[in-house]
């Protein structure tokens, strides 16, 4: 017998964050203004079901034949070079999605939207 199963797009999109942000340099997700829009309909939708939104502002994800691809905007500190930061979100995306759903991600995109002094 076969199981099927699907992990939202907002589950996905909380694993992504939490590997982001715990990537040495990165100060915080920040979402441009299509992130905030997008992150106000989750957040409505997860309440509207009576659940807590997860933690995910920042993050885009689109699933289509069980492949994954990641948006993410964040500030990095001025520490760290910002390109090799960016490199690093991507692998520990890629890495801890992979690990948490079993979901192939074919793509992470990094922006960052700030560099702030510590």
């Amino acid at each position: 017998m076969s199981v099927d199963y699907v992990i939202a797009d907002p589950v996905i999109a909380s694993v992504a964050a939490r590997a982001a942000i715990g990537t040495p340099g990165v100060v915080r997700l920040e979402p441009g203004l299509r992130g905030l829009v997008t992150a106000w309909t989750r957040a409505a939708r997860q309440r509207w079901k009576g659940l807590d939104p997860a933690p995910a502002d920042g993050v885009r994800v689109r699933t289509a034949d069980g492949r994954v691809s990641v948006e993410i905007d964040l500030v990095t500190a001025s520490a760290d070079q910002a390109a090799a930061v960016g490199r690093a979100v991507q692998r520990a995306v890629g890495r801890f999605v992979t690990e948490q759903t079993g979901l192939v991600v074919d793509r992470v995109s990094v922006s960052i939207m700030d560099i702030e002094g510590r």
